[in-house]
């Protein structure tokens, strides 16, 4: 026999509901056996905050850049952002 699920109280502040949500069990709540379709729609308008590129480098460069970037345990493609980054910001105070 399966049972009805209980009523979920609203809250206003995310702290309170977090502290019920410690203390009960959501099968209580949710009826999980159903499936649930969640539609998402994407503003093609909108850019992506970044943005791929493709960069040719020196095997040399790249190297070193990999080998700078295991003693720092980042990836080399965050250590690349970094150093351009870095760059940038020297120049706009260069003027």
């Amino acid at each position: 026999m399966k049972k009805k699920a209980k009523h979920v109280a609203k809250y206003d502040r995310e702290a309170a509901e977090r502290e019920f949500w410690s203390t009960h069990d959501t099968t209580d709540y949710f009826d999980f056996s159903k499936r649930n379709r969640v539609e998402i729609e994407f503003d093609p308008g909108v850019e992506a905050p970044v943005k791929s590129i493709s960069l040719r480098l020196p095997r040399e460069m790249l190297n070193e850049l990999k080998v700078l970037a295991n003693k720092k345990d980042i990836p080399y493609q965050s250590l690349i952002k970094v150093y351009l980054a870095d760059k940038i910001k020297q120049e706009r105070k260069a003027g």
